[in-house]
């Protein structure tokens, strides 16, 4: 029998169950289908076992068992782990936008973050939310990375896309298409790539990472004839960026940049606006994309579907994405701790045997 005093090795990740009316069971319960997945980390769902004992009989999957447990910290290491964040019954109603499932998704979110804070868990993937149920006076976002940035006080962040060696930053996120120029400004963009410098580096072990900036304006300007951005602030953003060392180029017309093969060529790609670098990354890799908040000081993922309300219950999502969201949060935590690791011995040794910092 398993003793909660024992340590494991074993990753924790931290999964919280977004909109109950979604996929989320849905995907989560076919995750753990076969437990051997549990060989590689720890799970510890955010939830409510009720909830997801509901949906085994729906889907009809009743061999998927979670351990209901009441603190993090108690995870058996051996099973799938479900903590309680709301003891009262919900009304499950599938496919369809309700308060009560925005609230639970925000009370999942919340716990998480507590448990990450303590170091009870090692990362977090989070299942997708409804954006306009979520909506309350404790969030006020337009998803998810909004919500992790202010939790952090984290000024530049990044919403990564990824998928293999496809990497793609969106630069104004989750905004009207109307306010992107607006958006774009020199000290944005050269944040930006300075974000995507560090993360290439520190989370996906990098050393030189190339990055390649995408103009804003079709055919990125031309030279001024079709709008100034790209010239008068885009360009002088990676030219600054170059200054100091890192490997920017661009800006690049997107359509023949991912026309071409031209996209191959980079560790990172810098989009301008939300379409730019959604569309062709889920052309690429609509069942497999992840979505990794890139500037934060934890790691969050996510699968990069959403709630699927359309095909919500119908037992015909596919659990890839999401579990490609749970190996690349290990990956990612595996790899930063090996940066930190080696930075930290890098560091100069004081003639007294200290290490010497920066003040």
């Amino acid at each position: 029998m398993y003793n909660a005093k024992e340590k494991s090795t074993k990753i924790k990740v931290g999964i919280t169950h977004g909109d109950f009316n979604g996929i989320s069971y849905e995907v989560i319960i076919k995750t753990f289908k076969d437990n051997r997945i549990l060989d590689f980390f720890t799970p510890v769902i955010y939830g409510s076992s009720k909830i997801a004992s509901y949906y085994r009989k729906t889907l009809n999957m009743p061999d998927v068992n979670f351990n209901l447990i009441k603190r993090a910290d108690m995870a058996n290491p051996k099973r799938a782990n479900i903590i309680n964040c709301y003891d009262q019954e919900v009304k499950i109603e599938i496919g369809k936008l309700t308060d009560i499932a925005g609230e639970l998704a925000f009370l999942a979110l919340e716990k998480s973050i507590s448990d990450i804070d303590k170091h009870d868990i090692d990362v977090i993937v989070t299942a997708p939310i409804n954006k306009v149920n979520i909506q309350s006076e404790k969030f006020n976002f337009a998803g998810h990375t909004g919500y992790f940035a202010d939790k952090y006080k984290v000024e530049n962040h990044l919403m990564l896309m990824v998928s293999n060696k496809l990497r793609i930053g969106i630069i104004t996120g989750h905004i009207p298409l109307k306010d992107v120029p607006a958006a774009i400004t020199e000290e944005r963009v050269l944040a930006n790539i300075k974000v995507m410098q560090k993360t290439l580096q520190m989370d996906f072990a990098i050393p030189k990472p190339k990055i390649a900036v995408l103009g804003l304006n079709p055919h990125a300007g031309d030279g001024g004839l079709i709008g100034s951005e790209d010239r008068d602030i885009i360009g002088p953003a990676i030219n600054k960026a170059k200054k100091e060392g890192i490997l920017a180029f661009g800006p690049y017309p997107s359509d023949g940049f991912f026309g071409s093969s031209n996209y191959t060529r980079f560790d990172g790609i810098l989009a301008m606006y939300h379409d730019q670098g959604m569309l062709p990354f889920k052309t690429y890799a609509f069942d497999i994309g992840v979505n990794f908040t890139a500037g934060l000081p934890i790691i969050r993922t996510s699968p990069a579907h959403g709630t699927a309300f359309d095909i919500a219950g119908k037992n015909i999502a596919s659990p890839q994405s999401f579990k490609e969201a749970v190996f690349l949060a290990i990956e990612l935590y595996k790899n930063r701790k090996t940066y930190q690791e080696l930075t930290k011995s890098a560091l100069p040794v004081k003639e007294n045997g200290g290490n010497a910092r920066k003040s």
